[in-house]
């Protein structure tokens, strides 16, 4: 079995430096075998948000884009909990939940194919360890004007 390294790079990704804070809360927070992620949002590899990942999914914001926008805050997601155990190899037993946020216009009600972008590679990377329990709604706003944001839950080791 290949590593989520060699997954990531098989598919063009890397992980990126865990985003900071932007207000006041922590990124992680570890208890006992549980990692529980804040709410990622979907920053590129430069750190930003790119302009087709800013507003509403359903708006300015196109379906596809957003399940794009979701794989970001996904991978952001993973960079938090590489910061929090080290080796994700090593350390991840399980991704129990994914809750993801949709900045949708009104009326976009297909916000569970834009969370489709997270949630798959989850499973791409971990294989059956990225299968997960799940929510997602639609926001009326998300923190910068994100189009998406992605919290999580780990089993750890």
């Amino acid at each position: 079995m290949s590593s989520i390294k060699e997954r990531l790079a098989a598919l063009g990704l890397t992980l990126p430096k865990a985003a900071a804070p932007v207000a006041n809360y922590v990124p992680f927070v570890r208890t006992g075998n549980l990692v529980v992620i804040s709410g990622q949002v979907c920053f590129g590899a430069d750190g930003a948000i790119a302009a087709e990942h800013k507003g509403k999914v359903g708006g300015a914001v196109s379906a596809e884009a957003g399940k794009a926008a979701a794989r970001l805050c996904a991978l952001n997601v993973l960079a938090q909990l590489e910061a929090a155990v080290g080796d994700l190899d090593r350390a991840v037993v399980q991704c129990v939940r994914l809750g993801g946020f949709i900045n949708a216009a009104p009326g976009f009600s297909a916000v569970a194919g834009v969370m489709n972008g997270a949630s798959d590679l989850m499973v791409e990377l971990l294989g059956d360890r990225g299968r997960h329990a799940r929510s997602t709604v639609g926001v009326a706003e998300l923190p910068l004007d994100a189009a998406v944001e992605v919290e999580a839950m780990f089993e750890v080791r």
